[in-house]
């Protein structure tokens, strides 16, 4: 793909899977999770290498109830399930851009705890690069309670923990993670300075640049739109941005015309079961309709989405290509229970 200062960058990925604990440990991807020179060499001569992404953001312990519906103020109601599963927005867009076929390294922090712990353990088995996942002594690991009803819509509170430990210095410190990126991922569950350092170091960098607004609390920044390439957030989200309803393809288009018209390069407003409403490049918004699936969980549907649109605009892919592959990506995860445990493999992508 190409960088935006003009110049190539050295690699495309290739569709298969990220690299594994083995070769970690054993040093070929040891910085930044980027091959080393014989597995390059042997990728060259296959005609296969892997594109990287880098992920800026939050890592959370997910503490998921079933429950029939989402309960009213004060009601206390019968559940039918739980799970404790690995999540935040972070941790889940970095699991799926590597199970799409990326080589990633996360930028975050976790507490010094077994939560923390299990956090880490989860991301080097899914051969991500936590050389620049730190570890806080301040404050715990961070928690996501998530209801999740029998519509497979669900509601979320986040108690940040060690995810607001991450700051401008932590940025600085792993620079050179975003200097190996092809592409770099921010989402709004850290620190606003901290996303802003990534933002800029990665714009700086020449690198393309995702942000997915999540939660939104307001408009962003006029300053943060000139140095984010893609910005992705859903029908709630596009709503705060820009006090406009969101929640039809109609009205996704009109607030995503609003976005490109205060500065923003592409924006891309998901829909869920409706799709992606796409204005690309000052261009009129494309609707692409959503695969037709039998939802049961929609928990990381959006993380799936961007973790794979990243993983492919890292590969070379074109962007219309990228946001038809991480639709089917979704619609894959949405038919199965959980966080990170629902993101499919690039094999069960290619095959849909």
């Amino acid at each position: 793909m190409q960088r935006k200062d003009g110049k190539a960058e050295k690699s495309v990925a290739d569709e298969t899977a990220a690299t594994t604990v083995n070769a970690v440990n054993a040093g070929s991807a040891a910085m930044t999770g980027i091959p080393g020179k014989a597995e390059q060499g042997q990728e060259q001569r296959q005609g296969k290498r892997h594109g990287r992404v880098a992920v800026i953001g939050s890592l959370n312990m997910d503490l998921v109830a079933r429950a029939p519906r989402m309960p009213k103020p004060g009601e206390t109601l019968a559940g039918h399930a739980f799970a404790q599963v690995a999540g935040g927005k972070g941790g889940n867009q970095a699991v799926a851009a590597a199970r799409l076929g990326a080589r990633v390294a996360m930028v975050g922090c976790v507490g010094a705890d077994a939560n923390g712990e299990q956090l880490r353990a989860g991301l080097l088995a899914e051969g991500i690069d936590c050389t620049a996942l730190e570890s806080s002594a301040n404050a715990p690991t961070g928690v996501a309670l998530i209801v999740v009803d029998d519509s497979s819509q669900n509601a979320i509170v986040i108690v940040a923990g060690s995810n607001g430990e991450l700051t401008p210095a932590t940025v600085a410190r792993h620079e050179a993670v975003l200097a190996a990126a092809d592409v770099v991922v921010c989402q709004l569950e850290t620190p606003v300075d901290a996303v802003h350092a990534a933002l800029a170091a990665a714009n700086r960098l020449g690198k393309t640049v995702i942000l997915n607004p999540a939660p939104a609390t307001g408009p962003l920044p006029a300053a943060w739109l000139p140095l984010i390439d893609y910005l992705i957030p859903n029908e709630l989200e596009a709503a705060t941005l820009t006090g406009l309803p969101a929640s039809t393809p109609e009205d996704a288009a009109r607030a995503a015309a609003t976005l490109c018209a205060a500065g923003a390069r592409n924006v891309l407003v998901t829909l869920g079961a409706q799709g992606v409403c796409a204005a690309l490049g000052g261009m009129e918004p494309v609707h692409y309709p959503a695969p037709r699936v039998s939802a049961i969980d929609t928990t990381a549907a959006g993380d799936t989405f961007i973790g794979g649109f990243a993983a492919q605009l890292a590969a070379g892919a074109s962007v219309d290509e990228a946001i038809r592959f991480a639709q089917r990506a979704a619609a894959i995860s949405v038919t199965r229970e959980g966080a990170q445990p629902s993101i499919p493999r690039l094999a069960e992508v290619a095959a849909s």
